[in-house]
């Protein structure tokens, strides 16, 4: 008797999952169609209003999800997507997207004839370790010590962006920095630091081409009594303190009871001691600079600019490990723990210059410098904003090629040789996985059939041809010129991706794809809010016998 209801039930849970994939696809392709239009060198800018009103102009993919304010939780997990590639390579965030889109909009196909999502996701798999392979094959290893071929890279990685128009100038700065602050780990490894060692310093005003990469580090700040301390010093001896140059204060509030009245005296001359003991060990190492942390007194300003030394106070600690990096000191906790070799002895110069109405000081000029400040100018904010940003992903891709010198194609070629290899290989794949293993391998074209969109040529022509060069997997260096939308070989036009970053888009958008695709079913955890004023929910009402006599029975 049951046994009919239980089958509705499977087939009713079966088409609320087949919904429930239909609407994550389609709100992840929407995300995806948001930004299609910014991928390739003549990509559209996007212009955002963000939370606080102000103006984003740019046609970086993260930056534009970043502002966007979704409430699918899909399109919310497609969003994280380009965060984890903007963390993890700097670049490549559109293409993740478009790529993940595109894998999505053809599994759908698959999900409407009942195909288990598990299905798909296993050819998928499969398709990703033959995409990977099918890149090792074709990656092409470069010396990270040739600059031409450096700059070159980082040109075609960053010719996507809007600074392109500013030719070598974003990308010589990105080489600059990151060759300034890369460290060897051994065994031909280096490890570059973005975050920590290099600064970047956006002053509005100037010109653009006025920006360089400083060989040391600047801040926004001024000597303490600018009149008495020298504003210049060449070959300075920089002692670096995280500790106040100023009285101790108790920890608790303490009361002294002085009898005498010239106990008072005596408090104030201990005072005046300890403060003076504080300088006098300093000044023993016979410093230029002193720059501290923490707070510094008037009375130990008094001894500092006596002695003819500068000093500088409240410095932000990560400037000030910025600073022992490049000048060579070790920053030191208490005064009387002072080493001869705790002295940076390794800047050429201090100096404080006024830059528009603010003071800032520079130390430069250093021996070998593990740490720079990248100086940006340019007309106004947004402008510098988005320059600062394209230099981010500039020196992203500079230090995973320093990580892995490892090149491949850009222009969409590498995309259309994995996907011509992987129809190939489609017809080898056993049982039900075939077809959407095919799928997967129409899906890359999504990347060069973009940029043919993008470039305003017309797209069917332009990717049939270049389907019939890529046909057996061969000519992997043909692609789209994303300037011209011609078809032309990557290697003249010197239009080349780094492998980590097309590696990690790969892996990035396939396994979002089938994370988005093994869900069946959104449960929201989030409780409705009640309109105000409507308080407690209504009691249940209890009838009674009197009330069946006033019921009417018979409807009107």
């Amino acid at each position: 008797m049951h046994a009919p209801v239980l089958v509705l039930k499977d087939s009713l849970k079966r088409e609320s999952g087949t919904k429930v994939h239909h609407a994550n696809i389609q709100a992840s392709k929407a995300v995806a169609d948001i930004i299609r239009t910014t991928l390739g060198p003549r990509s559209m800018l996007k212009m955002l209003l963000d939370a606080s009103g102000g103006i984003v102009v740019t046609n970086d993919g993260n930056s534009i999800l970043r502002e966007l304010d979704l409430a699918h939780p899909a399109a919310k997990s497609m969003i994280e997507l380009s965060r984890t590639q903007d963390e993890e390579v700097g670049d490549g965030t559109t293409s993740v997207i478009v790529l993940a889109g595109e894998m999505l909009h053809v599994a759908e196909a698959f999900i409407e004839k009942n195909y288990h999502p598990t299905v798909i996701c296993r050819a998928y798999n499969k398709a990703l370790e033959d995409a990977i392979a099918v890149l090792d094959k074709i990656a092409m290893s470069i010396d990270v010590k040739d600059r031409s071929t450096m700059l070159g890279l980082v040109k075609s990685c960053i010719g996507t962006k809007f600074t392109s128009q500013f030719g070598d100038l974003i990308a010589d700065l990105a080489i600059d920095a990151t060759t300034i602050v890369g460290v060897d780990l051994g065994q031909g490894l280096r490890e570059v630091d973005i975050k920590k060692y290099i600064k970047v310093e956006k002053v509005p005003g100037g010109q653009l081409e006025d920006s360089k990469v400083l060989k040391g580090v600047m801040f926004n700040k001024d000597v303490v009594a600018p009149g008495k301390m020298k504003r210049k010093i060449v070959n300075p001896r920089i002692i670096l303190l995280d500790c106040p140059l100023e009285y101790k204060k108790g920890e608790n509030q303490t009361n002294a009871e002085l009898v005498r009245e010239e106990d008072w005296e005596v408090l104030l001359k201990m005072e005046e001691e300890y403060i003076e003991n504080l300088c006098m060990q300093i000044l023993k190492f016979k410093p230029d600079l002193v720059i501290t942390e923490k707070g510094l007194s008037d009375l130990a300003c008094h001894y500092l600019s006596k002695a003819g030394v500068s000093a500088i106070r409240r410095l932000r600690k990560t400037d000030n490990n910025r600073i022992a990096k490049a000048s060579g000191a070790v920053i030191v906790n208490r005064p009387d723990e002072l080493q001869e070799s705790d002295v940076g002895t390794g800047a050429g110069l201090f100096e404080v210059k006024k830059i528009g109405d603010e003071f800032f000081a520079f130390v430069v000029d250093c021996k070998d410098p593990k740490a720079c400040t990248v100086l940006l100018r340019g007309a106004s904010k947004d402008l510098l904003n988005e320059v600062e940003r394209n230099l981010q992903d500039a020196m992203s891709v500079a230090r995973n090629i320093i990580k892995n010198p490892k090149l491949v194609p850009g222009g969409g070629a590498t995309e259309l040789t994995v996907s011509a290899t992987l129809k190939q290989k489609s017809s080898s794949v056993e049982g039900i996985e075939k077809w959407p293993y095919e799928a997967a391998a129409i899906a890359f074209e999504a990347i060069p059939r973009t940029l043919a969109q993008n470039c305003g040529v017309n797209v069917i022509r332009t990717m049939t041809a270049l389907q019939g060069k890529h046909a057996n997997g061969e000519n992997a260096w043909t692609g789209i010129d994303g300037n011209t939308g011609a078809i032309a070989d990557m290697k003249e036009r010197k239009i080349w991706d780094a492998y980590n970053v097309k590696a990690q888009t790969f892996k990035t958008a396939i396994e979002a794809a089938c994370m988005l695709l093994r869900i069946d079913d959104i449960v929201s955890g989030i409780k409705k809010k009640q309109a105000p004023g409507a308080g407690q929910a209504p009691k249940p009402k209890v009838e009674t016998e009197a009330d069946a006599d006033g019921e009417q029975i018979l409807p009107d």
